[in-house]
C-alpha cells in the first residue's frame, strides 16, 4: 500500500483544482448526476435554506422553474421527481431508492408537499413546477430557479441554481451552498494542470496517488478518506452484482430490455469459451458496464464517476483489474479511485463534465481518460505513463455527442459505457508499451475538449435534439 508522505509546508499558492476523492464520487441514485442528482440537492438546499433564514413557518407556496436541457430533458432524466424529493428533504446519498417513487405519488396524488420534511404545504403541479423549453439561465445550461411565498402571495426568496455536471451545484450569492473543504485551505502540493503534477511527482518522488492521498489530509484523517473509498468500491461492485441479477424492461416507454443477467447467464454457463477466446475478457468488461448502467437507467443506486451518464466507466475498468489483473489488491484499488479522481478533477476544473456544456466527451470520454491512467497506475505505470493513457482515453472520445433517445439515459447511453471502459483497458495497454514520451499532452487533449465543447451545437449536447434523439424512432 502506497503511504502518505511527510507532510510539507502549505504553498502560498494553494492547490488550484481543490477537488476532493468525497466530490469526485459520490454515492447517489440513477439516471443523471446533473439532471436528477443536481436538481435533488438543489431542492434540498433551497427548503433547508428556508429553515435557516425563518422562513419556512410563513411559506405556503413553493415553484420552481427548470430552464435549458433540464427541461428539454428533464422527464426521461427524472428531473420533476427529484425536485419534488429535494424540496422534501430528500438527499441522493440518503433517499431510499425504493421508497423515492412512493414519495412522488404520493405528492402528485394528494396534492400536498411536506416541505424540508417538516411542513404540509400545497403543491399544484401544473402551477408549481414550470418547463421553461426556450429558456436558458445565463450562467450554464442546467438552470433552475427556486422561489417561496407567503399566504398574500408575496415573494420571500428566490435563488438560481445551476447543475454543472456530476451532482455538482452553484449558485451566485447562496449562502447555503456546499462549499469544497478546499475552498480555505491549502494543499501541500497544488496543481491546475498535468504537467504541474508530474513536476510535483518527479520532484517529489511520488505517485499520482500518493500526491493526491496527501492534499487529502487537510481535510481528514487518512484512515477516513481510506474507509470513503473502501465504500465507494463497495458500491460499484454492489451495483455490478445487483445489474447481473435484474432482468425485465428499464422504464421510461422506450422498452429496452435489460441484456446484463442473460450475458452474465451465459459466460458463467460456458466457462470453457474463455479458454478458447481470449477476447472473452472484454465480454465480462462489457457485462460489468452493461450492469451499472442499467441499474442506472432504473433509477437505482449508482456511483456518480464522474456522472451518472458515465458510471459505468470506472467500475467495469476496476473489476477487470481486481478479477482479471495477476497481483491486483485492495490497497490497489485505491490507488486506482485516487488516480482516476486526481485525473478528473483536471478535467472539472480545466473544462467540464456536463454532456450539458460539452456533449458525452464530457461525461463518457471523462470517464474513460480517469479509468485509463488509473489502470495503467496500479499496473506499475510511471506518472508519465498514466498521464499518456489519460490523454489517449480523451484524444479518442473527441466530439463524442449527447444525444439521447426520448431523452432517457438509455440509448446509446448504455452501451456508450461499455465502449468507454474498452477504450480505457486499450489505452493503459498502448500507454504502458510506451515510455511516457507522446505528441498530445493530457492539458492540450483538456483545452482541446473544452474547445470543442465551445463549437458543438446547442442540438448535440443533452437536448434531445439532435442526432439518433431525432433520427431513430421512439417505440
Amino acid at each position: 500500500m502506497e503511504t502518505v508522505p511527510a507532510a510539507v509546508p502549505p504553498s502560498a499558492a494553494g492547490a488550484a483544482t481543490n477537488l476532493s476523492v468525497f466530490d469526485l464520487y459520490t454515492i447517489g441514485i440513477g439516471p443523471s448526476s446533473s439532471h436528477t442528482v443536481g436538481p435533488m440537492r438543489a431542492g434540498f438546499r433551497f427548503s433547508q435554506g428556508l429553515i435557516r433564514r425563518g422562513l419556512l413557518g410563513r411559506t405556503v407556496r413553493v415553484q420552481a422553474g427548470l430552464y435549458g436541457s433540464l427541461a428539454l430533458t428533464g422527464v426521461g432524466h427524472a428531473t420533476d421527481k427529484a425536485v419534488l424529493l429535494g424540496l422534501s428533504g430528500q438527499r441522493p446519498s440518503k433517499v431510499d431508492p425504493d421508497a423515492a417513487p412512493g414519495i412522488v405519488e404520493a405528492i402528485r396524488t394528494t396534492g400536498r408537499l411536506r416541505l424540508a420534511g417538516e411542513k404540509d404545504i400545497a403543491f399544484n403541479e401544473p402551477q408549481d413546477l414550470l418547463w421553461h423549453y426556450a429558456d436558458v439561465l445565463p450562467d450554464h445550461p442546467n438552470g433552475m430557479r427556486f422561489q417561496a411565498f407567503d399566504a398574500d402571495g408575496v415573494l420571500l426568496r428566490e435563488q438560481d441554481y445551476y447543475s454543472v455536471g456530476g451532482g455538482f451545484v452553484v449558485a451566485d450569492g447562496d449562502e447555503d451552498a456546499a462549499i469544497t473543504p478546499g475552498s480555505n485551505v491549502f494543499h501541500p502540493y497544488p496543481y491546475s494542470s498535468a504537467a504541474e503534477l508530474l513536476d510535483i511527482c518527479e520532484r517529489e518522488s511520488l505517485s499520482i496517488a500518493q500526491v493526491m492521498l496527501a492534499n487529502e489530509l487537510v481535510w481528514r484523517p487518512e484512515a477516513e478518506t481510506r474507509d470513503f473509498l473502501k465504500r465507494v468500491r463497495d458500491a460499484m461492485i454492489s451495483c455490478i452484482d445487483r445489474g447481473c441479477a435484474q432482468t425485465g424492461i428499464l422504464p421510461g416507454g422506450l422498452n429496452v430490455r435489460r441484456r446484463a443477467n442473460d450475458l452474465y447467464r451465459e459466460l458463467v454457463g460456458k466457462p470453457e469459451a474463455g479458454m478458447r477466446d481470449p477476447l472473452t475478457v472484454l465480454d465480462w468488461v462489457n457485462l460489468y458496464a452493461l450492469a451499472v448502467n442499467e441499474e442506472n437507467a432504473a433509477g437505482s443506486r449508482v456511483v456518480t464517476a464522474p456522472t451518472n451518464g458515465a458510471s459505468g466507466v470506472i467500475p467495469a475498468v476496476l473489476a477487470y483489474y481486481e478479477r482479471f489483473c495477476p497481483g491486483a489488491t485492495a490497497s490497489g484499488v485505491q490507488d486506482f479511485l485516487l488516480t482516476a479522481a486526481a485525473i478528473g478533477a483536471l478535467y472539472k476544473t480545466r473544462a467540464s463534465i456536463s454532456a450539458a456544456e460539452v456533449g458525452c466527451q464530457g461525461e463518457v470520454g471523462v470517464a474513460c481518460s480517469m479509468a485509463a491512467g488509473a489502470l495503467a497506475a496500479v499496473l506499475g505505470g510511471t506518472p508519465a505513463q498514466v498521464e499518456n493513457a489519460a490523454e489517449i482515453g480523451m484524444e479518442h472520445n473527441l466530439g463524442l455527442t449527447c444525444d439521447p433517445i426520448g431523452g432517457l439515459v438509455q440509448v446509446p447511453c448504455i452501451e456508450r459505457n461499455t465502449m468507454g471502459a474498452v477504450k480505457a483497458i486499450n489505452a493503459a495497454r498502448l500507454a504502458l508499451r510506451g515510455d511516457g514520451t507522446h505528441k498530445v499532452s493530457l492539458d492540450r487533449v483538456i483545452e482541446t475538449m473544452r474547445q470543442t465543447g465551445l463549437d458543438m451545437q446547442s442540438k448535440y449536447k443533452e437536448t434531445s435534439q439532435g442526432g439518433l434523439a431525432v433520427n431513430v424512432v421512439e417505440c
